[in-house]
Parts: structure tokens; sequence; C-alpha cells
């Protein structure tokens, strides 16, 4: 039996979610300061944008899409077990694949990695480039590692449930006998 169950984590990362929403409208020069984004991005040497030194539109624009997948996240932990076990189960793999890609296209492609382009005076900047940044690195491994502690209870939990299942159905078979 997992200390923390999957429905608690997923709720605490949707109130994650809705605090960093507000945190990035008011200030986000508190993220920006934290010491967790500035030691992963500094240990994978990556840039650190200095785009969280005060509000502005952009990340208005992300804190509303936080707010939104905080908001959607509760409502989907609210589901009657069985919803809530097909919705999670299919939901839990696909933001680890998708969050294991960013996290990698992240690393992978900084100016100096392993597939990098061209550098030098045949480099030019891509829209992608803003991509390639401590916060984005430092959110998307913070997630993937919670969102795959998720899914292992996920698995636990489903486990649990069946093997409870299993039992009840042999003891009824047994009462009938």
């Amino acid at each position: 039996m997992a200390i923390i169950s999957a429905n608690t984590m997923i709720r605490s990362l949707a109130l994650f979610h809705l605090t960093l929403a507000a945190v990035l409208v008011k200030n986000p020069k508190l993220i920006a300061d934290q010491s967790v984004i500035m030691v992963l991005g500094g240990s994978m040497q990556l840039p650190m944008p200095r785009d969280f030194a005060a509000p502005s539109a952009a990340l208005a624009f992300v804190a509303v899409l936080f707010a939104f997948l905080g908001i959607s996240d509760l409502t989907a932990a609210s589901l009657p077990i069985e919803v809530y076990d097909e919705y999670w189960g299919a939901q839990t793999p696909v933001r680890l694949v998708f969050l294991f890609a960013l996290t990698g296209y992240t690393f992978l492609f900084k100016e100096g990695g392993m597939f990098a382009g061209a550098r030098g005076i045949a480099y030019s900047k891509s829209p992608s480039s803003y991509l390639k940044n401590g916060f984005v690195f430092s959110w998307g491994f913070i997630e993937l590692s919670l969102w795959f502690w998720v899914f292992i209870t996920l698995r636990e939990e489903r486990r649990e449930r069946a093997q409870k299942i299993i039992e009840q159905r042999k003891k009824e078979a047994a009462d009938r006998d």
C-alpha cells in the first residue's frame, strides 16, 4: 500500500498548478529565484531566460493554461472510481511521454547539445530556441518525476483493488458450495 494515494498526488499537482498560475500573474520573479530551477538548469548547462523578471502577456497566458490544467485535473480527480481508473490510466502515460519528450528535447537540442545544429557563424536562432532553457527543463523534469510517481501508484492501487475483487469472488464461491 502506498503512503500517499494517487488521488492525493493528483489533487496536490492540480493545486500546485493553480498556485503556479497565481504566482506567474503576480510575481514571476519568485519562481525565477528558486534554487531548484537554478541548480537543475545550471547542472544541464542551460541558459536562464530573463523574461521572468516582471509580469508579461506571455506569462499571463501561461498562467491561464496552468489554471485550466489545474481546474480540469481537480475535476477529473473527483470522478467515480471506475471512470477515475480509466481516465487516469490513459491520461498519465500520455503526460509522461509528452514530458519525457519535452525534457529530452530541451537537453539534447540545446546549443552545444548532442543533437544541436550548427554552431558559431552558421548558427541561427530558431523559434524553438525559447524552449531550451533552465525553466522549461526544470518544470518538465519535476513534472515528469511526479507524474511517474502517480503512474506507479495508480498501477499499485489498481492491482490491490483487483486482488480484493478476486478474494471476494473466491469467498462468495466458497460460500455457495
